[in-house]
C-alpha cells in the first residue's frame, strides 16, 4: 500500500520551486476530493468559491449556466435565508454541451428570472463552468448583448476549474469582476477601500484605528456594503489597500479605469513581519503612527502561551484564514514544534518554505489533493490549526480558524493563540 506522500521543508528547496514533486501540485494528478477538503477544493465550492463570491455585489443576482453536475453543491446555499432567490439556473444538456447552443438562450433565461423576482436586482452575474472554457466562449459579448436588452448591469463570472493553477485564477478574475460595475468619479483624499477578501476585516484589528489615528475618514470594504449605493462609494478612494495577492488584478483595474492607485500588504502571522509592514504602509501614505505597544503586546501573548503550554507539537492545514507556510513559520519561529503542513506551495510562499527549512528541514509537507492521502496515517502531534487538520486529527484539541470574518494584524495573532488557549485549557476560560 502506496504511504501518503510528503516532502520535507529541507527536500523541496533543495530540488527548488521549479523541481517541484508532481504529487505536490494538483494539476499533474488526479485529484482526491478528500472528505478534508471536500467542500473547497474547487473554484465553485462552499465557502468563498466564485458563485458565492460573484454575489459580493450588494442587491446583485446570479445565473449558473452548467451542467447539472457543476451546480449541485449550490443547493447548500439556497437554503440560507440570505441566499434565497439569489441563484438561478440554466442547465445544460449533452447537445448544449456539443453545439454551444445554450448560448442563445442566455438573454432569454435572464429575462425569465427577472420576471420572477419581485425586486429589481443592482446587476446579473452569470456564472460559466469549464464546458464554456473548453468551447472558447465570448462572455463578454453575450454579457453586453444581455445588458442591452434588459438595462441590467450583466458581469461575467469564471468558474473555471481548468485555471486554477494560472496566474490569473478563478478567484482572482472574480475578484474583478465584482468591481466591474465602479464607475469613475472624483476621489475623496480621506477615504480608502481595502481589498483582498469578500468577508469583512475583523472589527477589533488594529488597523482600522491606525488608519483613523492617521487621517483616514472613512475605510471602505466591499463585504460592509449593505447597499448598491454604498456599493458606488468605492470609487470615491484615494487608494486601495490591497491584503490578499488574488486581488492585485482588481487593484490593477481599478487604478486603469477609475484612477485609484494601490498599496499591497500581506496577512502575516510573524510580529516582526507585521511591524515591518505597518512601517513600510505609514511612509507609503505619508503618516505618522506608533504600533511598539501592540507590538509588544503581541510578543508578550505568545511568550505567556508559549510559557503555560510548553513546546508544542503542532499541524498546520490550507483551509484557514492563513497562508499555511508563512503561519508554521511563525510557530517555529516562537519555539514550537510543526511536524506536518498541509498546503498548495506556489511562488508566494516558497520564500516562506526557504526560511522554514532553515529553522525546521524535516517538517513534512503534504498535498490534500493527492490520490496518495487515501493512505495517510496521522502524525504525532499535540494540536491543529485549520479545518482540514479537523478530519485528520478529531481526536485532538485544535481550531479550525476558518470563519467567515477575516482576522488580520496583531489581533489575528493574539486571537489565534488565545483560542488556541482556549480548547487547550478549556477550564480556564
Amino acid at each position: 500500500m502506496q504511504k501518503a506522500f510528503y516532502k520535507t521543508a529541507k527536500e523541496i528547496v533543495e530540488t527548488g520551486f521549479d523541481a517541484l514533486p508532481s504529487e505536490l501540485v494538483s494539476s499533474k494528478h488526479l485529484i482526491y476530493s478528500s472528505p478534508a477538503t471536500l467542500s473547497f477544493n474547487s473554484p465553485g465550492a462552499k465557502g468563498y468559491g466564485v458563485k458565492r463570491a460573484g454575489l459580493a455585489v450588494p442587491g446583485s443576482v446570479m445565473l449558473l449556466v452548467s451542467p447539472g453536475c457543476c451546480g449541485r453543491n449550490t443547493s447548500l446555499f439556497k437554503s440560507s435565508p440570505e441566499y434565497k432567490d439569489k441563484f438561478f439556473f440554466q442547465l445544460l444538456d449533452d447537445t448544449d454541451i456539443v453545439t454551444g447552443r445554450h448560448l442563445m438562450k442566455i438573454t432569454d433565461a435572464v429575462r425569465e428570472m427577472l420576471d420572477f423576482l419581485e425586486k429589481r436586482p443592482s446587476a446579473v452575474m452569470i456564472c460559466i463552468t469549464c464546458v464554456d472554457a473548453l468551447l472558447g466562449t465570448d462572455m463578454e459579448r453575450i454579457c453586453k448583448k444581455v445588458t442591452e436588452e434588459t438595462s441590467i448591469p450583466c458581469v461575467a463570472c469564471y468558474m473555471y476549474a481548468l485555471t486554477r493553477e494560472k496566474r490569473l485564477s478563478p478567484m482572482a478574475y472574480v475578484r474583478t469582476s465584482v468591481y466591474t460595475l465602479l464607475e469613475k468619479q472624483k476621489r475623496e483624499n480621506k477615504d480608502m477601500n481595502i481589498l483582498g477578501f469578500f468577508s469583512p476585516i475583523s472589527s477589533s484589528s488594529e488597523i482600522f484605528d491606525l488608519l483613523h489615528d492617521s487621517g483616514i475618514k472613512n475605510i471602505r470594504e466591499l463585504a460592509r456594503c449593505s447597499s448598491f449605493e454604498e456599493y458606488k462609494e468605492l470609487s470615491k478612494a484615494n487608494f486601495n489597500l490591497v491584503l490578499n495577492p488574488e486581488a492585485r488584478h482588481a487593484a490593477l483595474d481599478m487604478q486603469k479605469r477609475l484612477g485609484i492607485p494601490f498599496i499591497e500588504m500581506l496577512r502575516l502571522y510573524q510580529p516582526d513581519k507585521i511591524h515591518n509592514q505597518y512601517m513600510l504602509l505609514k511612509d507609503a501614505i505619508g503618516v505618522d503612527f506608533d504600533d511598539s505597544v501592540l507590538y509588544e503586546n503581541t510578543v508578550k501573548c505568545i511568550s505567556d502561551f508559549r510559557e503555560k503550554h510548553g513546546k508544542l507539537r503542532f499541524a498546520v492545514g490550507e483551509i484557514l484564514n492563513a497562508d499555511a507556510i508563512e503561519l508554521a513559520l511563525m510557530l517555529v519561529k516562537e519555539g514550537f514544534e510543526v511536524k506536518s503542513v498541509f498546503a498548495t506551495i506556489g511562488e508566494l510562499n516558497y520564500s516562506f518554505l526557504k526560511a522554514l527549512a532553515k529553522l525546521s528541514p524535516d517538517t513534512k509537507i503534504y498535498s490534500n489533493l493527492s490520490p496518495t492521502m487515501l493512505n495517510y496515517e496521522p502524525d504525532d502531534i499535540d494540536c491543529y490549526i485549520g479545518s482540514d487538520c479537523l478530519y485528520y486529527f478529531n481526536d485532538k484539541p485544535g481550531i479550525e480558524w476558518c470563519e467567515d470574518v477575516e482576522p488580520f494584524g496583531y489581533d489575528a495573532v493574539c486571537t489565534l493563540f488565545n483560542r488556541l488557549d482556549a480548547v487547550l485549557d478549556p477550564k480556564t476560560n
